[in-house]
């Protein structure tokens, strides 16, 4: 349960990397959504490979219920989140171009919205798998990179300043700890469904994925983001058959 707690922490750990990147990288709006597009292809392939493989499919419907759910369930909360102000939260522009744009506490709430179901899984499978999976981790602390860079900007332009980022970052990574230990508590009770709840992550990330990860990381970085995406599919999914 430990080792639960800290890769739970150490996976969203990365939005302090995003937080450093800030200033140098603020204005490479091309960068970052190159950096943004690898991170969506590694979470897409830990959508297929960890939380929606082949063999999920074999328990029946409620795998594909709760696939759905956990779409549903990201775009109400996104749709909640959005209406009081966090919809800037994963905008890749320098915070001078978003000069009082939304709300700092609903960027907040909204980053928890997409890092607390990957955190809970990671401690689900830690649990279930007995090993931690190399690739899952991966996915979430690359992807955590650029979603750290881009809220750093968005909060910085709601008028939040560093140090409130930083304690911010600090709150968030301290949740998704929580949540990879309540996900590795609760394993032993969720055995019989731990694959529809395993589904119900990935319906939330893929959700997160096409709602505001994908199609800002192509405005910003062109093309040449789908060869990214495509390069962090590979990394992850190689991790993945590696392990």
């Amino acid at each position: 349960m430990w080792m639960a707690l800290f890769w739970g922490a150490f996976s969203s750990a990365s939005l302090y990397v995003g937080q450093a990147l800030a200033k140098p990288l603020g204005h490479r709006t091309r960068a970052v959504g190159l950096l943004m597009g690898f991170g969506a292809g590694t979470l897409l392939s830990a959508v297929a490979y960890q939380l929606v493989p082949q063999e999920s499919l074999r328990h029946g419907i409620a795998p594909v219920l709760g696939f759905v759910g956990g779409a549903a369930a990201y775009y109400l909360g996104d749709l909640l989140i959005d209406s009081r102000g966090g919809e800037h939260r994963q905008r890749i522009k320098p915070s001078s171009e978003q000069a009082g744009e939304g709300s700092g506490a609903a960027m907040f709430l909204g980053a928890l919205l997409d890092g607390i179901p990957e955190a809970f899984i990671l401690g689900l499978t830690l649990a279930l798998g007995g090993s931690l999976s190399l690739a899952f981790l991966a996915a979430i602390f690359v992807s955590n990179v650029p979603q750290g860079l881009a809220g750093t900007t968005s909060l910085e332009a709601s008028g939040t300043t560093q140090q409130r980022i930083f304690w911010m970052w600090t709150g968030l990574t301290a949740a998704c700890g929580v949540a990879s230990l309540l996900g590795n508590a609760l394993a032993g009770h969720l055995t019989g469904i731990a694959a529809p709840a395993e589904a119900f992550a990935g319906g939330a990330v893929l959700m997160m994925l096409a709602d505001s990860m994908t199609p800002e990381a192509h405005q910003h970085g062109g093309r040449a983001v789908g060869l990214f995406t495509v390069a962090g599919f590979l990394v992850a999914g190689a991790l993945s058959v590696i392990q």
